[in-house]
């Protein structure tokens, strides 16, 4: 599938340098940062450095190098943020919403990284 990437958006504005962000990591292929809405104590953003709309765009067109790098940048802020079970945190959670049914509100793959606390189930019981 072809995808429109849209390079007003605002995470394409991040990183031009157009808008200012409260840097966590930033790697060859990644940028993380702190969510300006966060929804848990620990609410980090990581988005790749490449066009990219969603995963599956990611998935199907980034470069292995921009995959790996992806990755890597996230398990990194999550071993900056201590998050991890093994590492003494309480665990995360990694959220990607894609599109209208995943409430996508911008149009350029990002990962929530989001710990800090027991976060609940994701979603209600099917009714």
């Amino acid at each position: 599938m072809a995808y429109s990437y849209d390079d007003t958006n605002i995470f394409a504005r991040i990183l031009r340098g157009e808008i200012p962000c409260s840097k966590v990591l930033e790697t060859e292929h990644a940028l993380a940062f702190n969510d300006i809405a966060p929804q848990a104590p620990h609410h980090v953003l990581v988005i790749p450095k490449g066009a990219y709309v969603n995963y599956d765009d990611f998935a199907s067109n980034a470069t292995d190098a921009e995959i790996i790098g992806f990755n890597r940048a996230i398990g990194e802020v999550i071993a900056q943020l201590n998050a991890a079970p093994g590492d003494g945190g309480l665990g995360y959670r990694l959220v990607a919403n894609t599109g209208e049914a995943g409430v996508q509100d911008v149009p350029h793959l990002h990962v929530h990284i989001l710990g800090g606390r027991v976060l609940g189930r994701m979603l209600p019981a099917a009714q």
